[in-house]
């Protein structure tokens, strides 16, 4: 029997995975990761986005430059085109940067984002092995690859493990002193810590193909597109540039009627959505069909044991935020167990994390569905005039266009989601009665309410804010004569890593109404205030997890202290 001894054993080396792993090696946590396939096995064709608070993530772990290089050719349009088939008359685009222009591109509805990294498009089969080699890359990070978690068990000191390689057979046990479940949607961990997913079982059902098809791109007339929406009244279908030449990943959507997934011709589909005939040569890479459900577990702890993204929640992949929502999970996670586990903080601040995250899933998961539903709603009411000449195919492909455009725009630019989202109901932000202001999926606005994102602040030296955060708690101050000295000694009284960062208030670029602002690790705003609270020490503990907020706790008592 093999034994191993680590701070926090991770299951599934999935994105989710990999980036706890890479945030809590940067925080000085040994991690060991089990997954049960070899190294370099592909994963399935799925996600194919980074949203920009991904990316923010990768920023600061060290590893954007090498994720923003990867995905799409430099120069290939990340646009969303609606056609009534892949090499069929254009009704509407959605204009999204290439990579290449990324930082530098203006106007449009995807351009201007309120971060130093806007989003990524890159399908998982390319962004998995860079998270991979930059994780491996880490010395405090050990991968297990071919080894399957069997059972646990759990007790006030930790968490022993008992797993198994799959190739060798031999038994693996593994003492930790917490365990983090991102093994996917049918995940060990969240089976042995009791939780349930509840939900909707089925949104859609979904026929999906990866195909290799170089002579496709040779047939489409129009500008390159990311992904194309074919929108036509025999068959509707998404296709999605993998490569940018000649490998594409093909959506046949399929009615509420056709309840499996061979219950449609996969051929005809195909040549449907495409737009080709029966001398189209292609080949089958792989099935890759898929249910779009509205799941969220019950439970997302068991004590030292934690699920994290597509173990705590499964939803129908829209608006790119199923992968997205996972690393979320694990950014909100990490850093509290970090203090954990460096003891600045007590076990009681683990108490956030459910307390956060699956309010915010649960909310996210119906925003996907409720997107759902209304493009299956528009896919079923395609007239059949938008394939016809002369001014009434013209009026309906200019109807079908825009109301395709305007529905959609919110989930392929989807700053709302990106930034709008707040922690109401956690134990770890001092709240002040005020409430943050409502958000949509491709809307927001930006505010100081404790438990919101800080707002984007560039600094005088050309960092972005979020460049200068520290590894826990971080002061920023908007005028230097506020005195900020008893909240740096009492942070370092209570033993919490507390980073002072001075920001001119007037180019800050955002209307600070305070003078201080606290921020987490992962930039939500925990506390705010025109001066240093009359007793800093209360404050630090309720962000410590030692004691809870006041009951009656107004704004005054908080903001103006």
């Amino acid at each position: 029997m093999k034994t191993l001894q680590t701070q926090v054993l991770i299951v599934g080396a999935g994105p989710v995975g990999l980036t706890a792993a890479m945030d809590l090696a940067s925080r000085g946590i040994y991690v060991v990761v089990a997954e049960i396939r070899r190294a370099g096995e592909p994963p399935n064709v799925k996600c194919n986005h980074v949203s920009a608070r991904s990316m923010e993530v990768f920023r600061r772990l060290g590893i954007v430059r090498e994720v923003r290089e990867g995905g799409l050719p430099a120069d290939f349009p990340n646009d969303c085109a609606y056609r009534t088939a892949v090499v069929g008359r254009e009704l509407t685009r959605i204009p999204i940067p290439s990579r290449r222009d990324r930082y530098t591109a203006t106007g449009g509805p995807d351009t201007d984002w309120p971060t130093p990294e806007p989003p990524h498009r890159i399908n998982q089969i390319y962004l998995e092995p860079i998270l991979f080699a930059c994780a491996e890359a880490q010395p405090r990070i050990k991968i297990l690859n071919r080894v399957q978690l069997d059972r646990f068990e759990q007790d006030d000191s930790g968490v022993i493990a008992h797993a198994r390689d799959l190739d060798s057979d031999q038994d693996i046990t593994i003492s930790a002193d917490y365990l983090i479940g991102c093994d996917g949607g049918r995940s060990t961990v969240r089976r042995l810590i009791g939780s349930r997913l509840g939900g909707t079982d089925v949104v859609q059902r979904v026929q999906s193909t990866y195909i290799h098809a170089p002579a496709l791109k040779d047939l489409i007339t129009q500008k390159p597109a990311w992904m194309t929406m074919s929108l036509n009244p025999r068959r509707c279908g998404t296709t999605v540039a993998i490569d940018g030449r000649d490998n594409w990943l093909i959506h046949n959507h399929l009615a509420a009627e056709e309840v499996e997934f061979d219950s449609v011709d996969r051929d005809w589909a195909l040549r449907t959505i495409l737009g080709v005939d029966d001398h189209f040569k292609y080949e089958i890479i792989s099935k890759e069909d898929w249910i779009g459900r509205r799941l969220v577990a019950d439970r997302f702890r068991d004590r030292r044991a934690f699920i994290c993204g597509d173990a705590a929640h499964l939803w129908i992949p829209y608006a790119g935020y199923g992968m997205n929502a996972g690393i979320a999970d694990a950014v909100d996670l990490c850093w509290m167990l970090a203090g954990v586990i460096h003891k600045w903080a007590a076990p009681a601040l683990l108490d956030a994390y459910e307390a956060e995250r699956q309010p915010i899933t649960e909310q996210v998961s119906h925003f996907a569905m409720n997107h759902a539903l209304a493009v299956i709603s528009q896919r079923r009411s395609v007239p059949a005039e938008v394939e016809m000449d002369g001014p009434a195919g013209d009026a309906a492909r200019s109807k079908v266009g825009q109301a395709a455009y305007d529905l959609n725009v919110q989930q392929y630019c989807c700053a709302g989601l990106n930034f709008g989202y707040y922690y109401d109901q956690s134990p770890a932000i001092s709240y002040d009665g005020e409430t943050p202001p409502p958000y949509g999926m491709g809307h927001f606005t930006a505010s100081t309410v404790p438990g919101a994102r800080a707002p984007h602040v560039w600094l005088a030296d050309g960092r972005s804010l979020l460049d200068a955060l520290g590894p826990a708690y971080t002061l920023v101050r908007f005028d230097p004569s506020v005195d900020a000295s008893s909240m740096l000694k009492t942070a370092a009284d209570q033993g919490v890593p507390l980073t002072l960062v001075d920001v001119d208030r007037a180019k800050a670029g955002y209307a600070f109404a305070e003078n201080l602002l606290l921020l987490r690790p992962d930039s939500h705003i925990a506390w705010r205030g025109l001066t240093a609270p009359r007793e800093p020490g209360q404050l630090f503990q309720r962000l410590r997890g030692i004691a809870k907020q006041p009951e009656g706790m107004r704004r005054d008592d908080a903001v103006l202290a």
